[in-house]
C-alpha cells in the first residue's frame, strides 16, 4: 500500500519551528582544556533558546503553551504580567555535574532587545524548595562590580566566587538574580525540568535573603543564567548536544534522570577519587541539525538556533571540553521535512569543526518515532530516512564512537516504535507521544553509553589523540 506523506502546509499546523538566524553572541572564546591543574570547566549549562514566553504545545502555538509537548508549567502570569521583569528578583536552582570550591556565573541577555541590569547577583546552596543553606550565599560581581549591565545579544560572566559543592548529585547551587528596573524580552530556556522561584514584580531585591518567602512563585524554566563554571585539577567536561529527548522531556520533574544524568552518575562511579567529569546538557527542544527544510508554523520562536549555527557558543566555546555526545536529527526529519543526507551532511560539518579543536565526538542512533501523530515524526518515510541516518552513525566510521540509543529503545516486536514501557509520560503521567521515551527509557539510553571509552577520551590526552 501506497502511503502519502502529509503536505508541508499541513506539517506546518503541527510543528514547532524557528527560522532563526545564526547566534551571535559576545562570550568569552576557550579553547579545549588541556589538562592544566586548576583550570575552568563547565558544572552546569543551560542553551538560551529565544525569548520567554514562547512555549511548546503541540498543535496549540502561542505565548501561553506550557514548557514542552505534553508538559505543565507553572503559569507566570503574577510574577509576569506583561512578560517582562519588573524590579524583581529570580532565584534559578541549577544542579550542578562536579564538585568544588571556585565558581563563575555567565547571566545571559542574548534574545533581548533592550540592555538589562543585574543590581545584584549572588550564588549559594539551595537548602530546599527557594531556601539557601544558612551561610553559603556569596555575592557575585562582574570585573569587581556588583551591578552589571548586559546589552541585547550579549552575554557576562562574573568573576570567581567561593561557595563549596562537596556532593554534587545532591547539592543544587541556587542562582539569584535582581532585574534592577525592566528587564525587556527576557531570555530564557524554557524546559528545566528543575524548579526555581521568583518575587513578585517590584518587590526589589531579595538576592540576600536565605529564606524563600519574597519568591512565592515557582517556575521550570531558566532564566537570564547560561552556564555556572567550576575550578578543578585535571577536570574535563562532557557536552550531551541535542534536542527535546537530551533535554529530558518526559522524565520527571527534579529526578535528574534525563540520559545525560545517568551518564553523569555512572561516570561518578567510576572515579571514586572526586568528580573529574562534569557531564554537561547543551539541549534545546524542538531543535534540529540544519537550516535545511525548517517549516513556517507552529512555535516561533521556540527551538533556538539551529545546532550548526550554535555549536560554537554551546560546545566549542565552552570551558575544557574533551567530549562531544551528539544526538539530533529526528526533528530536521520529522519537523522539518529535511532528508537523510541534509542531516548527514549537517552531522559532516559538526564533525569537522569538533574535530579541530582537538575534540572527539561520539554519535547516538536517533530514538524510533512511528506512530507520533504530529508532523512528520510518525511516517513510515520518516523511519526510513532515521534508520538511514542511523546506519551512517554506526558504519561511517566518522565519530569517534557510537551510543546506540535506538538498539535499546526500539520493539524488535513492533520496529519503528518504542518499547511500549518506554512509551509513557513520566512528568504528567498518562500515554507518551511515541517520540518522547520516559524515564525508564532515559535509564536504558544512559546505560548505553560506553563510558570506559567516554574516560579515556575525557581524562587522558594520549587516548584522545588517539582516533
Amino acid at each position: 500500500m501506497r502511503v502519502t506523506r502529509p503536505s508541508r502546509a499541513a506539517v506546518a499546523a503541527f510543528t514547532w519551528v524557528l527560522l532563526a538566524p545564526a547566534v551571535a553572541v559576545s562570550q568569552e572564546p576557550v579553547a579545549a582544556a588541556t589538562g592544566a591543574s586548576h583550570a575552568w570547566i563547565d558544572g552546569w549549562t543551560g542553551s538560551a533558546q529565544g525569548v520567554y514566553p514562547v512555549g511548546y504545545s503541540v498543535g496549540q502555538p502561542g505565548p501561553t503553551g506550557p514548557a514542552g509537548p505534553g508538559n505543565t508549567a507553572p503559569l507566570l502570569t503574577a510574577a509576569f504580567p506583561d512578560n517582562q521583569a519588573h524590579n524583581q528578583t529570580v532565584r534559578m536552582i541549577v544542579p550542578p555535574g562536579a564538585e568544588g570550591t571556585s565558581w563563575r556565573v555567565r547571566v545571559t541577555n542574548e534574545f533581548g532587545t533592550r540592555p538589562v541590569t543585574f543590581g545584584r547577583a549572588s550564588v549559594g546552596l539551595q537548602r530546599i524548595g527557594g531556601n539557601l543553606v544558612p551561610g553559603t550565599n556569596r555575592a557575585l560581581t562582574f570585573s569587581g562590580r556588583r551591578s552589571v549591565t548586559v546589552p541585547a545579544g550579549r552575554t557576562a560572566l562574573s568573576d570567581p566566587v567561593s561557595v563549596k559543592v562537596t556532593d554534587a548529585p545532591s547539592q543544587n547551587l541556587a542562582v539569584s538574580l535582581y532585574v534592577a528596573g525592566d528587564s525587556g524580552p527576557m531570555t530564557w530556556h524554557a524546559a528545566a525540568f528543575t524548579t526555581s522561584y521568583a518575587s513578585a514584580p517590584n518587590a526589589g531585591d531579595h538576592t540576600g535573603d536565605v529564606a524563600e518567602t519574597a519568591y512565592p512563585h515557582s517556575t521550570t524554566s531558566w532564566f537570564f543564567v547560561s552556564e555556572v563554571r567550576v575550578q578543578r585539577s585535571g577536570g574535563a567536561t562532557v557536552v550531551a548536544f541535542g534536542d527535546s529527548i537530551t533535554d529530558g522531556f518526559f522524565s520527571t520533574i527534579n529526578g535528574r534522570d534525563r540520559w545525560p544524568d545517568v551518564v553523569q552518575r555512572r561516570l561518578d562511579e567510576r572515579t571514586p577519587t572526586g568528580r573529574e567529569v562534569s557531564v554537561v546538557t547543551e539541549a534545546i527542544g524542538g531543535n534540529m541539525v540544519t537550516r535545511i527544510g525548517r517549516l513556517p508554523g507552529g512555535c516561533t520562536p521556540c527551538d533556538g538556533p539551529p545546532a550548526v549555527d550554535r555549536l560554537e557558543r554551546d560546545v566549542l566555546d565552552r570551558p575544557g571540553v574533551r567530549v562531544v555526545i551528539l544526538l539530533e536529527g529526528i526533528n530536521d526529519l520529522g519537523g522539518g521535512g529535511a532528508t537523510a543526507e541534509q542531516v548527514i551532511a549537517g552531522y559532516q560539518e559538526i564533525i569537522r569543526r569538533v574535530h579541530a579543536r582537538g575534540i572527539k565526538i561520539i554519535g547516538a542512533t536517533l530514538t524510533p518515532s512511528a506512530g507520533t501523530a504530529f508532523g512528520l515524526y510518525g511516517t513510515p518515510e520518516t523511519d526510513a530516512e532515521r534508520r538511514a541516518i542511523n546506519d551512517f552513525i554506526r558504519t561511517s566510521g566518522r565519530f569517534d564512537g557510537v551510543a546506540d540509543f535506538a538498539a535499546v529503545t526500539e520493539d524488535p516486536a513492533n520496529p519503528g516504535h518504542l518499547l511500549p514501557a518506554y512509551d509513557t509520560n513520566s512528568s504528567v503521567g498518562g500515554p507518551g507521544d511515541h517520540l518522547h521515551p520516559n524515564r525508564a527509557g532515559f535509564l536504558a539510553m544512559g546505560g548505553a553509553v560506553d563510558v570506559s571509552q567516554l574516560l579515556r577520551f575525557a581524562l587522558y590526552p594520549a587516548a584522545r589523540r588517539g582516533a
